[in-house]
């Protein structure tokens, strides 16, 4: 194998051809050269190339062509036009396409060489920003929870240290902040995992209702129990209940359920022999349930039964930091179901975004952030469209750490992601004492790979070694 890049070269003026083939070659790349734009995407194989650099004026098929079938086999591979015939319409229209660069001819082979390098330097990272984006949300991202602060790495440490230990969690946070997704979390890295999650809004259904959903009822227990009816702890039998909004119960469930906890066992309405189920119940709440406890509305007992261990998760508004991660996901979900190519935020924007308080946290954003989508003609979303969708502060744009350059969808998730894999491979050094071979083990990479990014991210192993 070799390290050299590979590129594909098209250009029907043999002699120009033939020259800059040699350029590159002495410059230390491998080329194949084509005379016959034709003859280069029959036998064109993506894979088989880092680059392509096409003439746009060809007989049989134009630049304009090979660009377009390079495009629809290879997306991400960067494609440089070279043209005679350089105009400003022409320009647009190529990169419109997806070309990377344009070269106008004549040209120094210094300035050929130059395009190429900063062409292939700007695919070879792209490549490693997806490469880190694959694998921060295969292995440290806990599904679709999105977002890299220390706030919300602390709640997912303690998921991953809790979810083996089958115990009580109750989840606390606002309205919006994620926590059934918190409650997912723990379910599916739990030996549980292949058996049901099951939910319910406590606070969604009448008492009476509530009963009867979440322990079964017999027939002709009450008026309209026509059949027999398994409970939610029935059919979670094996695996998890999610009581979301838990500090809802009713009292007389509370109590039953304070039962089950202590027993495993629960009686369906109408019966009089108990039912033993395995069930975990995870609990989550946007209420104080101690101050519950104090006036009487929630049972001390059930409460400490159900918080066993406590995930507490933070408001956005102390989560500033993932906001342009967030954004970039959403913005990045709603492109791919309704095919739409927005790429973010202008500057002004993300400050608003990032200085909002969101009482309505991240569900609110998600609403946000859809609404600006079906209003916006442009790439980016504008501090105009913003507007319409929320209140705007008065005077001078608020000053905040993400006031930087967040324009594009790719920048804020790739940033985030480095830093949230900087933080891990410090914390990992310094766990090992700066053995880079478990380090690497524990974080599920060879060690070239870990070498790799720590030259990257200018650690120094011997800072935390023994």
């Amino acid at each position: 194998m070799t390290d050299k890049q590979r590129i594909l070269l098209i250009d029907n003026e043999e002699g120009l051809c033939r020259m800059m083939e040699q350029v590159l070659l002495d410059s230390g790349y491998l080329i194949r050269a084509y005379t016959n734009p034709v003859k280069a995407m029959e036998e064109f194989t993506p894979s088989n190339w880092d680059l392509v650099i096409t003439d746009i004026k060809m007989p049989g098929m134009t630049g304009l062509e090979v660009l377009q079938k390079v495009k629809e086999q290879a997306r991400e591979l960067p494609v440089i036009i070279i043209t005679a015939y350089a105009t400003v319409e022409m320009s647009i229209q190529a990169l419109r396409r997806g070309a990377y660069d344009m070269l106008t001819k004549p040209f120094e082979p210094a300035e050929l060489v130059y395009r190429v390098k900063n062409a292939l330097q700007q695919a070879q990272l792209q490549e490693e920003n997806r490469e880190l984006r694959r694998e921060i949300e295969e292995k440290l991202q806990f599904d679709n929870i999105i977002g890299a602060s220390g706030a919300l790495r602390n709640v997912l440490d303690k998921v991953g240290k809790v979810a083996g230990r089958d115990t009580s969690v109750l989840i606390t946070g606002e309205s919006g902040t994620g926590k059934e997704l918190i409650a997912q979390a723990v379910h599916y890295h739990s030996a549980r995992k292949d058996i049901k999650f099951i939910a319910i809004n406590c606070g969604g259904l009448p008492e009476s209702i509530l009963e009867s959903e979440l322990f079964g009822y017999r027939k002709g227990a009450f008026t309209g129990a026509t059949e027999n009816r398994q409970g939610l702890l029935d059919a979670a039998n094996g695996g998890t209940l999610f009581l979301d909004e838990v500090g809802n119960l009713p009292m007389n469930v509370q109590k039953t359920l304070l039962r089950f906890l202590q027993e495993q066992e629960f009686t369906r309405v109408g019966e009089t022999t108990p039912t033993r189920v395995d069930v975990r119940v995870i609990s989550a709440t946007n209420a104080d349930l101690k101050e519950a406890v104090k006036k009487g509305e929630f049972r001390e007992d059930l409460y400490y039964r159900l918080n066993v261990v406590n995930l507490h998760l933070p408001p956005l508004r102390e989560r500033v930091e993932d906001i342009p991660l967030l954004a970039a996901h959403f913005i990045h979900l709603q492109n791919i179901k309704f095919g739409t190519t927005i790429k973010g935020f202008e500057k002004d924007a993300m400050q608003i975004l990032c200085s909002f308080q969101w009482p309505g946290n991240i569900r609110q954003l998600k609403n946000v952030i859809e609404a600006c989508m079906a209003m916006e003609g442009s790439d980016y979303i504008t501090l105009e469209t913003l507007g319409q969708v929320i209140e705007l502060p008065e005077g001078p744009l608020p000053v905040t750490s993400q006031a930087g350059p967040v324009l594009s969808d790719e920048i804020p998730f790739t940033a985030a992601l480095e830093r949230f894999e900087r933080d891990l491979l410090r914390d990992l050094l310094k766990k090992h004492g700066g053995a880079v071979d478990s380090a690497a083990s524990e974080a599920g990479m060879n060690m070239a790979t870990l070498y790799r990014k720590i030259k990257k991210y200018g650690l120094k192993k011997e800072e935390y070694a023994d």
